[in-house]
């Protein structure tokens, strides 16, 4: 479903992705329209499904979880049988922040996140290795996270 969105709309989503808690009277102010206009758009961008969900952005180094990496799983036989129950398990784990089932060479990625290099192994011996299902598993340890606002136009 493609929505379409004005500069207002536009705007809105940039001010919002910044700090989703910005009280609407700000928010009305940076956007240069009426604080009814800002309720009403972000009422229907609710609406629209545009926006899913505010949420709190938790920095996992200030829980104990500085070391972030990314574990490619290769899984046989990729049934529904055994994803469901694999994707049920890997969001179940305290250590996983994010979950993405991919297409090509590998079928999942879990973005998981540790207290350090020791743990991370631990975590892929005990967790994630001991499962029949997963025949392969790669790591990529992430340095940095950047993200940028969504709603910027592609290409």
């Amino acid at each position: 479903m493609n929505v379409e969105l004005d500069s207002v709309d536009r705007r809105i989503l940039t001010e919002l992705q910044k700090d989703a808690r910005l009280p609407n009277k700000d928010l009305a102010e940076r956007v240069g329209v009426a604080p009814s206009t800002a309720l009403e758009r972000v009422r229907s961008l609710r609406r629209r499904g545009v926006i899913g969900a505010f949420r709190a952005e938790v920095d996992p180094a200030t829980l104990g979880r500085p070391l972030q990496a990314l574990l490619a799983l290769r899984v046989r036989p990729h049934t529904s049988q055994l994803v469901d129950p694999l994707r049920a398990f890997v969001l179940g784990l305290p250590e996983t922040i994010a979950l993405f089932h991919v297409a090509g060479p590998q079928d999942f990625l879990v973005h998981v996140a540790v207290a350090d290099a020791d743990r991370l192994h631990r975590l892929l011996l005990e967790k994630f290795l001991i499962r029949p299902e997963i025949v392969h598993v790669e790591t990529t340890l992430i340095y940095r996270t950047e993200t940028q606002p969504v709603q910027r136009p592609a290409g």
